[in-house]
């Protein structure tokens, strides 16, 4: 006892262990303390025991209850798809029309097509389907190749621009620029042109040259009024909904070397019911016609 060291400052036993000068104080855990972390070492060790816990080389142990979250996973899932039977059945056999009409295939129709949008469309379009540059926001009323609920079931299951399948939906813009088919000069008189059709500030001199080589290359596509072509995936000019920007450099990049979007067809990776939902759900959104 006459060889323990007391600290002057905390009145506290020091353990003798030294480290540049600083002396650890014998503060043991509280009791309570002590026996939880036992506790806790002991229920670890019980339910290492009774439950799959420890990775093996091959598998893992499997535990002496031989319970499997997995197991109730797939049996819920059985359930589920035992109870939902009778309305898959219906949504199988219904029009997608016939679904939007029935308000209990709607509520289940756009559910099911939030859960499957979640997995597989999220990536491009947004968990809220906003979009970003480049890709369409799903919310809003425009619609390149129409937003009615056949549109936007084709669309799903052909994609667009998608090479592997047949049916795809293609449009093409030619690269003005690219291609030497306007002079870099008639390119800037183009985009002016084409702020101009959207109201948006322009050269009003310039807009003059670039409407005629609007008339000759884009109104084919475009309309001459800039509204766009549904039949040919031609979007609008004359909304505020821009891809790849509004301003005019922006729009003589996209006519000059023109960004051309792709959207996978879902044909072969979601079944039909899956791609009803989703077409259901998308159309809900707000901007379905």
């Amino acid at each position: 006892m006459a060889n323990k060291e007391v600290d002057q400052i905390s009145g506290i036993e020091t353990t003798g262990h030294e480290w540049d000068g600083i002396k650890e104080l014998n503060n043991p855990l509280p009791r309570w303390w002590l026996y939880t972390f036992y506790a806790c070492c002991l229920w670890a060790l019980g339910y290492a025991i009774a439950y799959p816990a420890i990775p093996l080389i091959k598998g893992n142990t499997a535990g002496f209850l031989g319970y499997s979250s997995r197991a109730d996973v797939a049996d819920e899932l059985t359930k589920a798809k035992v109870a939902q039977a009778g309305l898959l059945s219906k949504i199988e056999s219904s029009s997608l029309e016939e679904i939007r009409k029935d308000p209990t295939l709607l509520q289940f129709a756009v559910s099911g097509g939030r859960s499957a949008f979640l997995v597989n469309c999220v990536q491009c379009h947004g968990a809220g389907a906003s979009g970003s540059p480049g890709y369409p926001n799903l919310n809003d009323d425009d619609w390149i190749w129409g937003g009615k609920l056949e549109d936007i079931y084709t669309t799903l299951k052909h994609g667009i621009r998608f090479q592997w399948d047949d049916d795809t939906r293609t449009s093409q813009m030619p690269a003005f620029g690219a291609d030497e088919l306007l002079k870099k000069g008639q390119i800037n008189d183009v985009a002016e042109f084409v702020r101009q059709l959207a109201g948006l500030e322009h050269n009003a001199e310039a807009a003059t040259w670039g409407a005629k080589a609007y008339a000759e290359h884009c109104a084919a596509c475009h309309k001459d009024t800039g509204e766009g072509d549904r039949e040919q995936g031609a979007p609008s000019l004359k909304d505020a909904i821009w891809f790849y920007g509004s301003s005019k450099e922006e729009i003589a990049q996209q006519i000059a070397r023109p960004r051309h979007g792709v959207m996978p067809g879902w044909i072969n990776r979601l079944d039909d019911n899956t791609l009803k939902k989703l077409t259901v759900y998308v159309h809900s959104l707000g901007g379905g016609e």
